[in-house]
């Protein structure tokens, strides 16, 4: 099924040059099939980048998806256009009364500022309280899911002394939950953070389990007992040119990144990207979608 967007957006452009569906507004109207309502928090910096590295993994699923992308009301990002913004962009005050099936809150460069000094952090907090009421379960990334498990469950993040940049082996823990369906023994996803969360403080709440791991990243997908809430650290969203385009800027500001680990064929940036994590990050995805959105919420959500 095809993904329903708003009219114009840039990632339309691109996806269909992937040949994958995705249907505007203006075609959409005409179908007799209650969509997936899912509403996705944008707090990366370059909102159509990430924008299509969401919708191509949501759009690989045979149920129909309605997007409403949403930004914080008290805060607006300066790397996207405003025309952007304005045209595509919902504040989170005119969705509140709003009711979504599936919800995504996105990373943010922000991970080495403690969570109290980010400027819109109170009104992202309303946010999180929100989704428990008002979405049937909500995925939570990178930093947001540092971000999430620290509001709701009180699990601090610790700052890396180095930055963990590249694509990495993880295992699943548990292989009879349904997140991690058809998944292989060891599945390899993208991280691009400064930050992480101690096992041993995950362990000492009750409400929690963790799902999924990697000896080098650490742990990677931790959820609630119902998957009203997932929290997944790394990056399975990433398209095969974003830890390239991460490291090259990094390098022209002069930070000296280190070079993404397991990515470039050879380890090599001048040589290609190496993608192996794509297959994982499709079924990631459509899992969530299946099992835990599409299976759980209501046919009628409340208006």
């Amino acid at each position: 099924m095809p993904v329903k967007v708003p009219d114009n957006l840039p990632a339309i452009e691109q996806l269909r040059e992937e040949n994958i569906f995705i249907l505007n507004e203006s075609r959409a109207d005409t179908q007799d099939i209650r969509p997936l309502k899912v509403g996705i928090l944008n707090l990366m910096p370059i909102k159509s980048m990430t924008e299509t590295d969401l919708l191509r993994l949501i759009s690989n699923s045979p149920l129909l998806v309605e997007i409403d992308l949403i930004e914080t009301s008290s805060y607006r990002g300066t790397h996207t256009p405003v025309s952007h913004m304005d045209t595509f962009y919902q504040p989170w005050n005119k969705v509140k009364e709003k009711y979504y099936d599936g919800f995504i809150i996105t990373g943010a460069p922000v991970e080495e500022i403690d969570f109290e000094q980010v400027g819109y952090w109170k009104e992202l907090c309303e946010i999180m309280d929100w989704t428990r009421s008002h979405v049937t379960s909500t995925l939570y990334i990178c930093w947001g899911a540092l971000a999430g498990l620290y509001h709701h469950y009180g699990v601090r993040k610790n700052i890396l002394p180095k930055k963990i940049s590249g694509v990495f082996p993880h295992r699943v823990i548990d292989q009879k939950v349904a997140l991690f369906r058809g998944f292989d023994d060891e599945f390899l996803v993208p991280h691009s953070r400064n930050s992480e969360i101690n096992r041993t403080d995950l362990e000492k709440v009750e409400e929690l389990k963790i799902m999924s791991e990697s000896q080098v990243a650490g742990v990677h997908c931790v959820m609630n007992a119902n998957g009203s809430e997932i929290f997944i650290t790394g990056h399975s969203e990433y398209s095969p040119g974003t830890l390239d385009f991460e490291y090259l800027r990094d390098t022209e500001k002069g930070l000296n990144p280190s070079v993404p680990e397991n990515y470039y064929r050879d380890d090599n940036p001048e040589k290609e990207v190496l993608v192996r994590w794509r297959g994982h990050a499709n079924l990631l995805f459509s899992n969530w979608l299946n099992y835990y959105v599409y299976q759980q919420t209501p046919y009628h959500l409340p208006n």
